[in-house]
């Protein structure tokens, strides 16, 4: 037995056994490792921190810590490692972020031990000037996971002249909307491939990020269908940071096409309940969706009056705007795409896409 007591004084639980087998990894073996004495109960604590952008060098571990294990896969790198009466286990995921879990036999020691392996960990923030952070949802074996990342983002005036007139102006109008305006909660890009529609949607977040944070949706078709991971998604839990919360779902076409009730079963539903039901009532969540289908492709009840707070057409220009952005005399019969302006200007064929120095991750 321990020389100290669990919690409420109780005795300390029988040995846990675990088993492991040729399907498990060595990092598989290092997660069981790491709940032995948390499950045994002789460290009844538990805390965990993730962290983004950890600097190469951090050992993510007190000094004096004893590495009992140490593990190297394709996309993570973790630690195991003991001190007096506590465990701790670290990750680091490719991309560089990272996860640290400590038990112990108090919850003090705990959060002393958490504290002392993350202090100084991180890599200073990137420089502000064209980058704005956003987050990347998605859900995983252990539940849903967020993980946050500066990217690169130009001002919308920078990229207005990529943009048709008709939609620049409604992107004018977007972005100057402040959280006195918002009346529906929902934004809605639609047109063909390759036209910039998320291309503007990183230039709104930079315009928006004093008062919204962007998160990404990685797999829109599990959050609408998974109602634990909507709500955590969508709802989370209450903090300090009161900013209102867009979440970009792309390329979701069958989900809110005009058989998405069919197809989807209660996808749709979700969807609608977040953007005006009494989910979307919880907090301040705004969601964008971008689609290539033609807006009569739609179900009627996404584009109903009140719902969106922007719908918006990026389209093709039309022949005169892209002889204009190509500045030369240059014909273009039929208008184009951004895409296909890239490609032109650059002698390439339209099939291939525009350069990612001058559109961002994709169009």
């Amino acid at each position: 037995m321990s020389d100290f007591m669990p919690i409420d004084g109780a005795e300390p639980e029988p040995a846990v056994a675990f088993s492991v087998d040729a399907t498990d990894t060595v990092g598989d073996v290092i997660d069981v490792l790491a709940l032995e004495a948390f499950a045994a109960g002789r460290e009844p604590y538990a805390r965990s921190r993730r962290m983004e952008r950890i600097r190469p060098d951090a050992p993510l571990r007190p000094a004096g810590a004893q590495v009992m294990r140490m593990s190297r896969e394709e996309n993570r790198e973790q630690v195991l490692a003991r001190g007096d009466g506590w465990t701790l286990r670290s990750v680091r995921w490719r991309g560089g972020s990272g996860m640290v879990e400590v038990t112990a036999i108090s919850d003090e020691l705990c959060s002393s031990v958490l504290d002392e392996a993350l202090r100084d960990a991180a890599e200073p923030p990137p420089p502000e000037e064209d980058r704005v952070d956003m987050g990347f949802w998605h859900l995983g074996a252990h539940g849903a996971s967020r993980s946050q990342r500066s990217i690169t983002a130009a001002t919308w005036p920078e990229i207005r002249d990529n943009y048709p007139a008709t939609a620049a102006t409604a992107i004018d109008r977007l972005t100057d909307v402040t959280p006195d305006d918002i009346s529906g909660r929902l934004v809605l890009l639609h047109g063909p491939p390759g036209t910039g529609k998320t291309t503007a949607l990183r230039a709104l977040a930079r315009e928006w990020s004093k008062w919204a944070q962007f998160d990404c949706v990685l797999d829109p078709e599990q959050l609408f269908s998974n109602p634990a991971y909507l709500m955590e998604v969508a709802v989370g839990e209450d903090d300090d940071d009161r900013r209102w919360r867009l979440l970009v779902v792309e390329d979701c076409d069958e989900l809110i096409s005009s058989d998405a009730k069919n197809a989807t079963g209660q996808a749709l539903s979700r969807l609608l309940n977040l953007t005006d039901g009494l989910l979307g009532q919880g907090r301040d969540v705004l969601v964008a969706i971008t689609t290539n289908e033609p807006l009569t492709a739609l179900h009627p009840a996404v584009v109903r009056p009140g719902r969106c707070l922007a719908q918006i057409e990026v389209g093709r220009m039309s022949p005169a705007e892209a002889a204009a952005w190509l500045g030369t005399a240059e014909t273009v019969p039929h208008g184009a795409t951004l895409a296909e302006l890239y490609a032109r200007r650059d002698g390439r064929t339209t099939a291939t896409p525009p350069p990612i120095s001058d559109t961002g991750f994709y169009l």
